[in-house]
Formats: structure tokens, C-alpha cells, sequence
């Protein structure tokens, strides 16, 4: 609407709003009506729906009053305007919103009045498919009482009527059938717009199964014919060969006579033509083989169906009577075909009968040779059984007359003498009678041997064949009914499948309902799975040379595991939509966090809803995500770094990142907190509730950072780190005040922003804290790095001591206000000392510095730089710093400052001035005024600090033995040598600084500008004659302190040498007490072996404590004799420097200490200056201490060289570069002392 018509009339912002609102719920309600589908013919469903449009219905009716007050205040606004255009606009959108409501409520009424008709209709459906399916099953039970078909002829009739029967009784179901499905067409046409899939399902089951039957009854009609027609045939067959049979035993007898009268064979025309009427007897012989075979089975049959009945004992009769002489005749023919044979030619015969059986083996061996391969699918296996049958049956027809011919050679060379075989025999006649003879008798023997053994090989031959069809068939068939049961299977759950209902239509509330039947659903399929697994170990089994599969095979193998794979892909992407729309509508759920692993892990929720995981590969159980245990594994790399606030930070960090709250700002983590109402610190909360919290801030974070944050995956392990830090026994719940100091602690914001929304969750109304409530926030603090293993370097666990220090930093006031805890948060305490380290972490990793690591080279840094504050441009990098790498001629216990930004001009200036300053301050000074990086907090239940109190605790290293020694019991001799082999330890290092501050103690050491102004007015040319003019003068003015300070640490050394040598002597008396053997003097060798494992022992540290007193006899004697080579060397120094020398006076100026140039505000200051320093332990061999000092002379001469350098002859009338020449005099003066008093060059 235009605004000037707003203007104009200021009613209408009020009517528009109405409006709009209305408009905005018809819509709603419109798209949600119209989305809503009904599963047609579920009753439930649809009685559901109706209640649903019902109540829908009734809630428009209510909202008719608003409507009517609409239109009404329409009416009066165009009463009260002349605005033709306003008019018109709210003539417009009353007419909008009545046609929207008239809409909206005649759907409605129409919806009500279609499910209505749906629901009768679907009534009168599920009737009729009742019917259909009492129908169906009495048709099926009637298929199952089916018996065998008879071979009778009252049987078959019975049988045939009993058929006709039931086909009359279908042609009556069919009418109920047929009525289901036009009910069923009548649903899927009227009410296709809604889920008919349920009709469609169960109509073609019906229709599938009543087809199935029709194909039974119409395949039994026909066997039951042709049961009726071989019955009729069969005996009037029968009778048919039993006629020929008569003729051909008549032929064959006649046959046999004529071959038997006297002189028949010796005429061989006679012979001819008895042999070629034989021939024509056993062709027709031959051609009724096969009807003689049919006979015979059919005729079993029928015995089958009479069995029992006189009929049955006549057929058998007459069956038996026919196989009888059926075998005579074949029996006559083969004798006659002997008889024949016999003649004066017999030998020639006889070998063309062997030649004649080799050849017909030689051909079934071929024709069985052809018959391979075994076929790859069952109905060809199937039919090469059938042809390997008739094959087998040929076999056995041949076998008498294989075994006549056989025998026939056999009496043949046993009966014929030597004359007649030579007459008949072929060979040559030049060859002797009796080798003639032997010749022909050797030939047949072999054809008769070479026959008998073809035969026995193809019979062979045939078995193993028959074998291998049998195993065929026999796997073929466990492959096809495997492959039908998976079939079925398949069908089933593809039914099921497709009764689901996209999840875009469920109802919110019944989402866990099917998630839940699809579960059941998928465990259902396990055992499909297997079936699968089995159907293709049975296929892969049938591979070749045995046996190759048919493609058909093939394809079906392939099809069923297309199934079964896209039947899983449906049912794990049906759960993932499941979980995605349970996470997205169903807030009190947790299952959308099962997409957070992968397999081989499964999330799964205890009974107090605290998950856990699955690994289903080694069938482990565990606590801790798969990527927070990856996670905790990585953090080991970073054991390395030496400090251990450093270390916990680094650890921090890397968490942080991993669960993405390095993009929560301190802000929206509060308005997640607030919009779940966890006001009550005190209360617990349960997972769900963190749950809930931590997916509102990962949902938002997802909106800003959209490829940065997987939002189950961060929602899971950000509940299993605080879990990890704050319900390590899995109760399920935790305090709000712990959630929030977990979430705020690791979240983006700044440091003192966390320090006050800390302050206040455990702050009173009035914003003060008593000791209760600071413990506990500090006691929720000091577990996360507990949970890391680095609570030991924080004070501990016990937070008492904690709270105790920032009251008294209070001046032990009862409460304690915001302010006081910033500031005592502002000193770092020992216990939370982490949290800033972290954000210097957090801030250093992109900072990039312009210089160069000493050690590593690395140019330029990146993350922290540390400058020393001993030396002039010595920078170590990050790595270097956290494993303890130093360059030559740089000690760990050296200070050092700390830089997670660049430096400016002015921090360069700073650092400078402290350079200049430290070079003249000894070892001693930094020993008495160690510099802590934080505020230590005493411990009083467990113990002493974890790390020396010197500089920074987190930059203390891990494997440092702690700097005071216990207190030991006086009982225990070996503690007690422990103990004095510390303090030797101790002495060694305390002792390692002979130089004094160079200041004199009434100038103020910490002011640094009154400190460059001193070391300034000590070079300039007009400097007071009291005061050093030279370089040499200084060394000059500090030999005195020096030599008193050698002499102290003598005193020192000897006293100390006093006090080993009389523990020595009072242990030595103990030994002789005890009856031990006597411990040898200091300067002998140790004797034989001890008498027990604890003389081992105390020989042993016997033996360490006099290498210690030699090492310092040693060290003794170096320093005197150091001390004397120093002497000479400063007077000849003195000599050289004393000597008049107008022209190497230094003109110069005293320098002002601008108060701005050196230093900043704290507010501006980007970081705390932390300087670093340890002290260090070594040990060394008595074979070190006793190798010979380096030549001081050639270090003497570069400190000259440096001197000259730093002091040049010739010189203009003003300095050019004061800090250039304070620069080398540092290193003259750091020269010196490392000569003087490095432990490295005694050694």
C-alpha cells in the first residue's frame, strides 16, 4: 500500500496488519490442507484424517469472528475516507480474503465429504477382498488335497469329474473376485491424488494367486486327458506287439530250424540267404525296441494305480509274459546269427563282427563325447539326463551281443584245431602251418581284447558322465529353489518397501514410530542377507572347468543382487531421511547425532541418554567418539613442548578448533543460554538439554560459516568433551555452571569480557562473590586442563588456595566485587594462568615478525618471537623456544621477552635499555630476583609447586627436578645421601656467577632510563674523575668486588668440603658398626664386590658422593689458579689502558630519559612482557674436571680487540651512535665474563 495513503489514513497500518496476518494463516492452513494425503483403504488412516479435518474445521469456524470483524472495520474505514485509492485497495483485500476463506472452508467441506465416500468405499473394498481371499484360500486348499493321477479308468473319470467340479465352483468365485476389483479400480480412480499404493499392493496380490490357480486347473485338465488317452492306447498297443511278437518268435523259430538241418552251412547260398532273412528279423527286432520300452513304463504306471486289485495281477501277468518273451526272442536271434556264423569261414566273420563292435564303440564314444559340456541352467541338464539315459539304454541293449561275440572268439580258439585255422587264415603261405596259425589266433585275441576293453571304457565313461549330470542336477537345483526362496523373500520386502509413505507426509509425531518399524524392518533383513551371501557362493561354486552357468543363471544371479542392493540403498536412505526430519522437527530427540560416525562405528544412547559407540569391526564398546579419541592421539605430539602452560594452551587450541568454538562469539553462546532459559547455575542438566543448547549454537554458527561447521558432528563431540571434563562417571548430567564455563571458556571473545560474564553467573543480585561461589567457578575452570592431565602444573585440583589468594588480594574482604577479581585475573594466577596463554596462542598464529631465529634460521618468525634480553639481536622462534634448543653462548636461564604481535619502535627501544642493563648484572642477581610470568598460588594439601618458581610456571620444561629438596628422614642413610647429593647439585649451580651488579646499590636498578643515563655519563668526556673514563677503567673499578667475590665462593666451596668429609667419616663409622667391610678413603679404589644387595648400594652412593668431592677438590683448584691467570692479565690490562692518550678522549652528551619513548601504556600494550628464565643442573665427569683450562689470554685479547673497536683513536667532536657503542661494549663486557666464569670453558 502506498505510504501516502498511509498517511492519510492512519487506520489502515492497524487494518493492513490484521490483515496480513489472516491472510498469512489461511495460507498456511491452505498449503497444509492440500498437502495432507490419506493412505486409501486404511481405515484408521483415513478415520484419522477425518478427525483431523474435523478439528481443522472447527478451528476456521472459530477464527469467522475475526474475519467478520475485518470486513467490518473494512466498512467503516471506507465510511471514513474519501480516498478513492484507499477505497479501492481495502475494497480489494476484503473481497481477497473472503474468496481465500470461501476457499480454504469449501475444501475443507469437500475433503470431509470425499473421505467420507473414501472411507465407505474402502469399507466395501476390504469386504469384497475378504471374500476374495476366503475364496483363494479354499481354491488353494483344494489344489493341496489333489492326489496323483490314476492310470485307471475309474480313477481318471472320478478324477476328471472332481475337476469339472471345481472349475464350475472358480467360475463362481470369480465373481468375487472380480468384484474386489472393481471396488479397487473404483478406489484408484476416484482417490488417485492420495496413497493408493496399498490398493494397488493388494490387488495384485489377489489377482496374482487367483491367476496362479487358473494355471494349476487348466495344467491338471490336461495331464487327466492325457492320462485318459495313453490309458485307452495303452492296450490296444499292447496288443499290437504282442501280435508282432507272435509273428517274429514264429520267423525267428522257422529261422532256427532251417540253421539247424544238416549240410545247410555248408552251402553258401543257403547261408546267404538265411543270413539276410536273419538280418530283416533283428532290424525288425530293432525298430520295436522303443515301443517295447513305452510299453513297459506306461504298463508300470497302471501296476502303480491297480496295486492290489485282480486287474493289477493280470496286467502284471501279461507285462511279464511280454519281457519274457521279448528276451527269448532277442536271445533266438543272436544264436541264430552264432549258428550262422559257424560255417567254414567262421574266422572271417568273427573278425568282421570284432570290427564291426569297434567300430559302433568307437562311434558311441563320440556321440558321447558329444554331449559335454554340462549345460549352466537346469531344464538343459535336465534334457542331457534324458539323451544319457536313451544313451545308457542302447548300452545295455548292446551288451548281450557284445558278450555273445565274445564268448562266440572265445570257444572258437579254444575248439578249432591248428589244421583248420591255418586253412582259414590269411597269411601269407610261405610262412610254417604253426605260425600261420598262431598269427590268426594272436589277431582275434587282440580284436576280443581291444572290444572288451573299449567296452568296459565307455561304460566308464557313461558312469562318470551320469555322475557328473547327478551332481549338476543336484546343484543346479539347490541353486534354483535358493534363488526361488530369495525370490520370494525379495518380493516380500520390495512389498513392503513399497507400502512406504514419502517422509515428507508423516506426521512429526509418528517419525520415531517409523523410524523405529524401519529399524525392525533392516533387522528383519539380516537374514536375507545371508540367503544373498548363500545364492552367491552357490553360483560361484559353479564355475568352469565343472560346470558353467548359463547367462539366463547369469542374469538372475546379477537381478537378485541388483534387488537386494537397491532394497539396502532404500532402507539406509530411508533412516537418513527418518534422522533428517527428526532432527529437524523433532527437538527432543537426539538420533540426528547417529550421522555423526561412520561405519564400522555406530552411535548408541545408554538408558540415562549418554551416548556411546560401537565399533562393530572389533565388537568394542567406548565412551569417547572415534574423532575425539583421534583427537586426544594427536594432542601426544605435543608432549614435546617443554612448558607446560604453553603445552595445555597449544592442547587447548587445538580442541577449540576441533570443535569449531573458535567461531562462537561471546554474544551469541549468551543469547543460546538465554533463549533455553539456563538462568540456575546451581541446576542440573540433562543431556538433552545441552544437546538442545549446543545444536541452537551450532545451527547458528552453521548459518554464518557453512562449510566450517558439520553440525552433528560438532553437537557430539562438543558433548563428549564436556562430559569428558565435567561427568567422567556418565551420570548424564552436569551443572549449568559448569556447561557455561566449558562453552565461555573456549569461545571467541575477549579475555576480560570472559573474566566478567564468568564473574557474574557466580556473583550475588548485588554483584558481589563470596569464597563458595569463587570456588566454585575456579573448581569448573581448573577441570579442563585437568582433563588434559595438566592440572598438577596449575596448583592442582584443590582451588583453596586459589580462593584464599584473591581474598587476600582483596584485603580479605567477606565479598569481592567485579573489579577486584579483574585485577586479580589481570596477574594471572597460577590455577587459571592457561586461559591467557591460550589467547596469546590464538593471537600469535598468524603474527609474522621480521627477524631471524638464531637456532633454526627460520626468517621470518612465525607465531611467537622471543627477544633476550641478554644479548643484543638474539631472537629464538616458537619451536626452538618450546624444545629448549639454545644457540652457542645463550643459557636458558637468561631473561627473555615474549612477542605474539610485531614489535614497534618503542618495544624495541624498551628492550634495548633492558639489554644494556642485564649486561652488567651477574648470575647471582637473577637468582635472587627471579621473575614469575604468574602469580603463584601455594598449595597446601598437595604439596609444593609442580615447577621452580622462577620467570614463567609454564615455561618451566616437564622432565625439571623442582628446586627445593624434601624433607628426609635422618633414619634413612640412602635418602640421605640423596639428599647431600643435591645439595652438592645445588651448590654447583648457585655458585655459577662471580660478578656482581656493576651499579652501586644506591641507584635505582629497575629505572631503566636512570640506568642508560649512568652507563651514559660513564662515557661521556666531561663524566666527573670519580666517575670511569674508559671502558678498562670500569673493569678496573669492579676488580676489587670480583676478587672478594672469588674469595667468598672459595670460603664457600671449603666449608662445604668440610661438611662432605665428616658425612663421609660418619658414615663410614655406621659401615664399621654394622660389621661391614670398611669403605676405602676417598682417593682409593673401590674393593671386591659387596656381601648383600644393600652393602651394593650404599657402596655405590658411597662412591657418588667421592666423585662429587673430587669434582669439587677440582673445581677448587681451577678457580685459584683462574683466579691468579686473571690477576696478571687485569694488570697488564691497566698498564696498557693508563697510558696518556689526548686523542682518545670520547666527546659526548648525557642522554634524557624521555618518559614516552621507552615505555607504553598498559592499555595499549598487546601483550605482558614474560621473561623467561630457569636454572639448570649439570653434571659433569671428573675426568672434565680434571682436563686443563683454556688459554684466558687469547679470550683476553678479543676483549682488547673489542675494547679498541668500541673506542676508536680518531673520533668527530659528537658521537655518532651512543647505542651502537653501549652495543659493544656489552659484548666486551659479556666476553670477559664468559672467560672469567662460563662453566663450558672450564669444561
Amino acid at each position: 500500500m502506498p505510504s501516502s495513503v498511509l498517511l492519510e489514513v492512519p487506520a489502515l497500518a492497524d487494518f493492513n496488519k490484521a490483515w496480513a496476518e489472516l491472510t498469512d494463516w489461511l495460507s498456511r492452513l491452505d498449503r497444509e490442507i492440500k498437502s495432507q494425503r490419506v493412505k486409501v483403504g486404511d481405515l484408521d488412516d483415513i478415520n484419522d484424517m477425518i478427525i483431523k479435518q474435523k478439528a481443522i474445521l472447527q478451528d476456521l469456524e472459530q477464527r469467522r469472528p475475526q474475519l467478520d470483524e475485518l470486513i467490518t472495520a473494512a466498512q467503516n474505514l471506507k465510511n471514513k475516507t474519501s480516498n478513492q485509492e484507499a477505497r479501492t485497495i481495502i475494497t480489494d483485500r476484503i473481497d481477497k480474503i473472503q474468496s481465500q476463506w470461501d476457499e480454504v472452508h469449501g475444501y475443507l467441506q469437500n475433503r470431509r465429504q470425499q473421505l467420507q465416500e473414501m472411507l465407505k468405499d474402502s469399507t466395501q473394498w476390504l469386504e469384497a477382498k475378504q471374500e476374495a481371499e476366503q475364496v483363494l484360500e479354499r481354491a488353494k486348499a483344494k489344489l493341496e488335497s489333489w492326489k496323483e493321477i490314476s492310470y485307471t479308468v475309474d480313477a481318471l473319470k472320478k478324477q476328471n469329474t472332481e475337476l469339472k467340479q471345481f472349475s464350475k465352483e472358480l467360475r463362481q468365485w470369480q465373481i468375487n473376485v472380480d468384484v474386489a476389483n472393481d471396488l479397487a479400480l473404483k478406489l484408484l480412480r476416484d482417490y488417485s491424488a492420495d496413497d493408493t499404493r496399498k490398493v494397488q499392493l493388494m490387488t495384485d496380490s489377489v489377482n496374482a494367486s487367483w491367476a496362479a490357480i487358473n494355471k494349476r486347473v487348466c495344467e491338471r485338465e490336461a495331464a487327466l486327458e492325457s492320462a485318459l488317452r495313453m490309458l485307452q492306447q495303452f492296450y490296444l498297443d499292447l496288443e499290437k506287439f504282442l501280435a508282432w511278437l507272435t509273428e517274429a518268435e514264429t520267423t525267428a523259430n522257422v529261422l532256427q530250424d532251417a540253421t539247424h538241418k544238416e549240410k545247410t552251412l555248408e552251402d553258401a547260398k543257403m547261408v546267404r540267404d538265411l543270413m539276410k532273412q536273419w538280418q530283416e528279423l533283428q532290424a525288425e527286432i530293432d525298430a520295436h525296441t522303443d515301443i517295447f520300452h513305452n510299453l513297459d513304463e506306461n504298463g508300470q504306471k497302471i501296476l502303480r494305480s491297480l496295486e492290489g486289485s485282480e486287474d493289477a495281477t493280470l496286467l502284471q501277468r501279461r507285462l511279464d509274459n511280454m519281457n519274457l518273451r521279448w528276451s527269448e526272442l532277442r536271445k533266438k536271434s543272436l544264436n541264430i546269427r552264432s549258428h550262422l556264423e559257424a560255417s567254414t569261414d567262421q574266422w572271417k566273420r568273427l573278425h568282421l563282427s570284432l570290427q564291426e563292435l569297434l567300430a559302433w564303440l568307437q562311434l558311441k564314444e563320440d556321440e558321447l563325447k558329444q554331449q559335454a559340456p554340462i549345460g549352466g541352467d537346469l531344464p538343459t541338464v535336465q534334457k542331457q539326463n534324458d539323451i544319457h539315459r536313451t544313451f545308457k539304454r542302447e548300452l545295455k541293449t548292446k551288451e548281450p551281443v557284445i558278450r555273445s561275440a565274445l564268448e562266440t572268439v572265445r570257444i572258437f580258439l579254444a575248439e578249432q584245431p591248428v589244421e583248420a585255422l591255418e586253412k582259414v587264415c590269411p597269411e601269407p603261405r610261405d610262412l610254417p602251418p604253426e605260425e600261420r596259425a598262431h598269427n590268426a589266433t594272436k589277431l582275434l585275441q587282440r580284436q576280443a581284447d581291444e572290444v572288451r576293453t573299449e567296452w568296459d571304457k565307455l561304460n566308464l565313461q557313461s558312469a562318470d558322465w551320469q555322475k557328473k549330470i547327478d551332481d549338476a542336477l543336484e546343484r543346479l537345483q539347490g541353486l534354483q529353489e535358493a534363488m526361488d526362496e530369495l525370490d520370494l523373500k525379495l518380493r516380500q520386502a520390495e512389498a513392503f518397501k513399497g507400502s512406504w509413505q514419502p517422509v515428507g507426509d508423516l506426521l512429526i509425531d509418528s517419525l520415531q514410530d517409523h523410524l523405529e518399524k524401519v529399524k525392525v524392518y533392516r533387522a528383519e533383513l539380516v537374514p536375507l542377507k545371508e540367503k544373498v551371501h548363500h545364492v552367491n557362493e552357490l553360483a560361484h561354486r559353479l564355475t568352469p572347468p565343472d560346470l558353467q552357468l548359463s547367462q539366463y543363471n547369469l542374469s538372475c544371479v546379477e537381478d537378485l543382487n541388483t534387488r537386494w542392493k537397491a532394497l539396502q540403498v532404500a532402507v539406509d536412505e530411508r533412516i537418513k531421511q527418518l534422522h533428517e526430519a527428526h532432527r529437524d522437527f523433532g527437538p527432543t530427540s537426539q538420533h540426528f547425532l547417529t550421522t555423526s560416525v561412520q561405519g564400522p562405528w555406530e552411535r548408541a544412547i545408554s538408558p540415562n541418554k549418554v551416548p556411546y559407540y560401537i565399533n562393530h569391526e572389533t565388537q568394542t564398546t567406548c565412551w569417547d567418539h572415534p574423532k575425539m579419541t583421534e583427537l586426544y592421539q594427536s594432542l601426544a605430539d605435543l608432549n614435546n613442548v617443554r612448558f607446560s602452560a604453553y603445552r595445555t594452551a597449544m592442547k587447548l587450541r587445538r580442541l577449540q578448533k576441533a570443535l569449531c568454538l573458535d567461531l562462537l562469539s561471546l554474544s551469541a553462546a549468551c543469547d543460546a543460554l538465554d533463549q533455553h532459559n539456563l538462568k540456575q547455575n546451581d541446576q542440573p542438566m540433562d543431556i538433552l538439554q545441552i544437546i538442545n543448547c549446543l545444536t541452537t549454537i551450532y545451527d547458528r554458527l552453521e548459518q554464518e560459516h557453512n562449510n566450517l561447521v558439520n553440525v552433528p558432528l560438532c553437537v557430539d563431540m562438543c558433548l563428549n568433551w564436556l562430559l569428558n571434563v565435567y561427568d567422567t562417571g556418565r551420570t548424564g548430567r552436569i551443572r549449568v555452571l559448569s556447561f557455561k564455563t566449558g562453552v565461555v571458556s573456549l569461545c571467541k571473545a575477549h579475555l576480560e569480557d570472559k573474566y566478567r560474564y564468568l564473574f557474574k553467573q557466580v556473583a550475588s543480585s548485588t554483584g558481589f562473590c563470596d569464597q563458595r561461589r569463587l570456588g566454585l567457578l575456579l573448581h569448573d575452570s581448573i577441570q579442563i586442563p585437568r582433563q588434559l592431565g595438566e592440572v598438577a602444573s596449575f596448583g592442582g585440583s584443590n582451588i583453596e588456595p586459589s580462593v584464599r589468594s584473591c581474598f587476600q588480594f582483596a584485603n580479605n574482604k567477606p565479598e569481592i566485587e567485579a573489579a577486584l577479581f579483574l585485577d586479580w585475573m589481570r596477574l594471572e594466577p597460577q590455577s587459571m594462568v592457561w586461559l591467557p596463554v591460550l589467547h596469546r596462542v590464538a593471537a600469535a598464529e598468524t603474527a609474522k615478525h621480521q627477524a631471524k631465529c638464531n637456532i633454526c634460521k627460520e626468517c621470518p618468525i612465525i607465531g611467537f618471537r622471543y627477544r633476550s634480553l641478554k644479548h643484543f639481536n638474539y631472537d629464538i622462534c616458537q619451536s626452538c623456544f618450546f624444545s629448549g634448543r639454545v644457540a652457542k653462548g645463550h643459557k636458558m636461564h637468561y631473561p627473555m621477552v615474549e612477542y605474539c604481535t610485531p614489535t614497534t619502535s618503542g618495544e624495541d627501544v624498551r628492550d634495548f635499555a633492558k639489554v644494556l642493563k642485564n649486561k652488567f648484572r651477574t648470575k647471582r642477581y637473577f637468582a635472587k630476583h627471579p621473575r614469575m610470568g604468574y602469580l603463584p598460588v601455594q598449595t597446601v594439601l598437595e604439596g609444593d609447586n609442580m615447577e621452580t618458581p622462577v620467570t614463567l610456571i609454564n615455561f618451566w620444561p616437564v622432565d625439571s627436578a623442582p628446586a627445593s629438596s624434601p624433607q628426609l628422614s635422618h633414619d634413612d642413610t640412602h635418602s640421605r645421601i640423596e639428599h647431600y647429593a643435591s645439595r652438592l647439585a645445588e651448590m654447583e649451580n648457585t655458585n655459577g656467577s662471580y660478578l656482581n651488579d656493576s651499579i652501586s646499590p644506591n641507584e635505582s636498578i629497575d629505572d631503566e632510563h636512570l640506568l642508560i643515563q649512568h652507563y651514559c655519563q660513564s662515557l661521556n668526556q666531561e663524566s666527573p674523575l670519580s666517575q670511569p673514563r674508559s671502558p678498562a677503567q670500569i673493569l678496573i673499578s669492579l676488580e676489587s668486588e670480583e676478587r672478594g667475590e672469588l674469595e667468598r665462593i672459595l670460603a664457600d666451596l671449603e666449608e662445604e668440603n668440610r661438611n662432605l668429609q665428616a658425612e663421609y667419616d660418619r658414615l663410614k663409622q655406621q659401615h664399621e658398626h654394622k660389621g661391614l667391610s670398611p669403605l676405602p678413603s676417598p682417593p682409593e679404589m673401590m674393593p671386591v664386590s659387596p656381601q648383600s644387595p644393600r652393602d651394593a648400594e650404599l657402596i655405590a652412593e658411597a662412591k657418588l658422593l667421592r666423585q662429587h668431592k673430587g669434582r669439587l677438590e677440582a673445581r677448587m683448584q681451577i678457580l685459584e689458579d683462574h683466579n691468579k691467570q686473571l690477576e696478571s692479565q687485569l694488570h697488564r690490562l691497566r698498564q696498557l689502558l693508563e697510558q696518556p692518550q689526548a686523542d682518545a678522549k670520547v666527546n659526548g652528551t648525557t642522554l634524557s630519559s624521555p618518559s614516552t619513548s621507552l615505555q607504553r601504556s598498559g592499555s595499549s600494550q598487546p601483550m605482558l612482557l614474560r621473561v623467561v628464565g630457569s636454572q639448570t643442573s649439570e653434571t659433569m665427569g671428573e675426568d672434565e674436571l680434571l682436563s686443563p683450562p683454556q688459554d684466558t689470554s687469547t679470550g683476553l685479547e678479543e676483549v682488547m680487540e673489542q675494547l679498541n673497536n668500541s673506542f676508536p683513536s680518531s673520533r668527530g667532536h659528537n658521537v655518532g651512535s651512543l647505542f651502537h657503542m653501549a652495543d659493544d661494549l656489552g659484548r666486551a663486557m659479556e666476553t670477559l665474563v664468559t672467560v672469567m666464569t662460563d662453566d663450558k670453558v672450564l669444561e
